[in-house]
């Protein structure tokens, strides 16, 4: 018989000769497109400098190298940021407004005009401080304890001022007063169990407020007096209703938070 090649013939050394080629193939074949995108490509779980990805770590469930670092960077913002500048300068006004108030027996337009113009600035400022703060980041410690500060300071500057000079009845500055107190108060107390959102009825207190004090502070006369007597209705008003509306809020809040405690306790015990 004549001799056929078993790698002719199909037989299992042509086959064991096959695969032996199609692996040396594909093996350079590796090697080509590894070296031709090594500069560009990552091997998976690691970046293309050799380094650990973000995108890969968070998909394996674990933080990226450096991202705690990074992380807490971002969140320690400085103590003096814009927002934290605009509090100390209302803090500041505060003073400088009972001077001016006050100045020269404290009837004189001039004066008052002036007193006004420092009132006028604390209020702004209180506007874009908080919201700076919370658009860019820049929420500290300092800030959350400075900036209630500043706002009752300065109201609360305005009113006593207003009542010792008889421009304003002592009832509404402790009705005002007592009720800022006691909700700033009621909110240290149950949050532990949630935070009190400002209500858009507290926002439209605020304003009117403000608007209400700083007419009673310019000097005004005829028509523009009686006006400011009505603002000022309105805002006691608001205060009283908003005050109440909290009242309700902080003890929902409360009820809630002890019957999932309640709930967490017994889910535990069982």
């Amino acid at each position: 018989m004549t001799g056929v090649p078993a790698s002719a013939a199909g037989g299992p050394s042509g086959a064991q000769g096959a695969r032996s080629t199609a692996a040396a193939a594909d093996g350079v074949a590796s090697e080509v497109s590894g070296s031709a995108s090594a500069p560009g490509s990552a091997v998976p779980g690691r970046s293309a400098s050799g380094g650990e990805s973000a995108a890969d770590a968070t998909a394996e469930g674990r933080p990226a190298r450096g991202g705690k670092i990074t992380a807490a960077a971002v969140n320690q913002a400085s103590v003096w940021n814009v927002a934290n500048l605009l509090t100390m300068l209302r803090l500041v006004l505060v003073p400088g407004f009972v001077a001016l108030m006050l100045a020269d027996g404290g009837y004189d337009p001039a004066w008052r005009s002036l007193a006004w113009a420092a009132f006028a600035i604390a209020m702004i400022t209180d506007l874009f401080d908080g919201h700076l703060a919370r658009t860019y980041n820049l929420v500290t410690d300092f800030g959350k304890i400075a900036d209630p500060i500043a706002d009752k300071a300065i109201m609360g500057a305005a009113l006593i001022c207003l009542s010792s000079l008889g421009d304003l009845p002592w009832w509404v500055t402790i009705v005002i007063l007592g009720r800022e107190l006691g909700i700033t108060l009621m909110r240290f107390l149950v949050i532990r169990y949630g935070v009190i959102p400002a209500s858009r009825g507290g926002k439209l207190k605020t304003l009117t407020q403000g608007v209400a004090v700083g007419m009673y502070v310019l000097a005004l006369t005829g028509w523009l007096a009686t006006l400011r007597f009505w603002v000022m209705a309105a805002a006691v008003v608001l205060t009283v209703v908003t005050g109440l509306d909290y009242v309700r809020q902080a003890i929902v809040l409360r009820r809630q938070g002890i019957a999932e405690r309640a709930a967490a306790l017994e889910e535990t015990e069982a």
